[in-house]
């Protein structure tokens, strides 16, 4: 079919033009496959090294078992938003493991975590209120945050000391990230948690690539850092990634989850995720309480890959989480390299701003506990000795 002429004040052709000029158009790929370690695109397997399933959980009999057990008894959709008549036992259940599991009052379930971050910050701040956030947060604390009345101050990545120079005190709310999505880095979450002590302000982590990976029993990154959770107010969550299903959360006290049930725009007025989901998260979650060896295996790839990465040259980030950022610099530099991995049958996903900042273009290499050794080895060998920096046209970083 013939698309009509676009004309109007959006100027949709000529962004469009702009991006692909500045090599940072997106396009999406079909794939015919996918699971924590291998991607099928056209017929051709590939090794996969861009996606979150960080256990290998995406494709676990007892997870799909339970999906099916799920339709079988509550059908394919929740039918309605959670207010109405979308709320399930399924739901309640999953609620109650979470908060037992990751030692919180109380839990709220969202759709994705993109509408979880932005119905906490628009249901709490208002104009007199104080918003702090590090300056690598997800998109969606970032968005939000520019487009709420309250006042929003970023502090440099990790930088305590310039958190602490922006704090005033019973203001408002500090917000970072377990595990940073694009460094992969943490955050130091027992200073994170004595200023917000210290100045009376309320504190939220976004633990969305912690949870199931960090910690005993995969609680996630204040687990791993010995942070009690009863120090961060808010903790967001989701199921996409370690979990291996879909789907997100808000934990916190009581008092939050009914005050998020009566005013979070997010929750009261979308339809709820289908409680078969539910039922997948809650067997996903008995899973990932008893992964420890997944998660040594997994620890073991990435000490694995940043050896071998630091061997052939290649600039890495501080990062020992599956989030491996390999920087290159520039956008057409990363796709480059991006191509040539695809070309020797490794899947490793080219990132560009606006995702991350102009001059710091990657590829976002995560290790999953379904890799093996010789999967690391491959994507060693097809990345080779890292060029020059003139060659690369971009700078080596640390």
């Amino acid at each position: 079919m013939k698309s009509p002429v676009v004309t109007g004040p959006f100027g949709l052709g000529k962004a469009l033009a702009g991006r692909e000029q500045a090599a940072l158009l997106r396009r999406r790929t079909a794939t015919d496959g996918s699971t924590g370690a291998s991607l099928v695109v056209d017929g051709r397997d590939y090794l996969n090294f861009s996606a979150n399933d960080y256990l290998g959980l995406a494709d676990h009999p007892a997870i799909k078992a339970a999906f099916k057990a799920g339709i079988e008894r509550y059908g394919t959709g929740s039918g309605a938003s959670p207010l109405v008549t979308g709320y399930s036992r399924a739901h309640q259940q999953l609620e109650e493991t979470l908060a037992d599991w990751l030692g919180v009052e109380a839990v709220l379930l969202f759709n994705c975590g993109f509408s979880a971050n932005q119905a906490v910050l628009k249901a709490l701040l208002g104009k007199e209120h104080l918003l702090w956030q590090d300056k690598l947060n997800h998109a969606s604390l970032q968005e939000m945050g520019s487009q709420l009345p309250c006042k929003m101050k970023r502090f440099g990545h990790n930088d305590m000391a310039a958190l602490e120079r922006l704090l005033e005190p019973n203001r408002g709310l500090i917000v970072s990230e377990g595990v940073f999505s694009m460094d992969g880095d943490q955050a130091p979450w027992a200073e994170l948690a004595t200023l917000a002590a210290q100045s009376g302000n309320w504190l939220m982590i976004d633990d969305a690539h912690g949870l199931g990976v960090l910690g005993p029993q995969g609680r996630g990154t204040l687990a791993a850092q010995g942070v009690d959770p009863s120090s961060v107010h808010i903790q967001m969550g989701t199921f996409g990634k370690a979990l291996g299903v879909a789907g997100a959360f808000v934990g916190g006290s009581r008092e939050l989850v009914d005050y998020l049930v009566n005013f979070a725009r997010h929750y009261v007025y979308s339809t709820h995720m289908p409680a078969a989901q539910a039922c997948a998260v809650s067997k996903s979650i008995a899973l990932v309480r008893g992964a420890d060896e997944a998660r040594a295996r997994l620890a073991r790839l990435i000490v694995r890959f940043r050896q071998g990465a630091a061997a052939l040259g290649w600039p890495l980030g501080a990062s020992y989480t599956p989030i491996q950022p390999l920087l290159v610099g520039e956008s057409v530099a990363a796709l480059q390299l991006a191509q040539r991995l695809r070309d020797s049958g490794v899947w490793v996903s080219a990132i560009r701003p606006p995702t991350v900042s102009v001059g710091t273009a990657r590829l976002r290499i995560t290790l999953s506990a379904a890799h093996r050794e010789q999967d690391v080895d491959s994507l060693l060998e097809a990345l080779g000795p890292c060029p020059s920096t003139d060659q690369r046209g971009g700078a080596h970083a640390a």
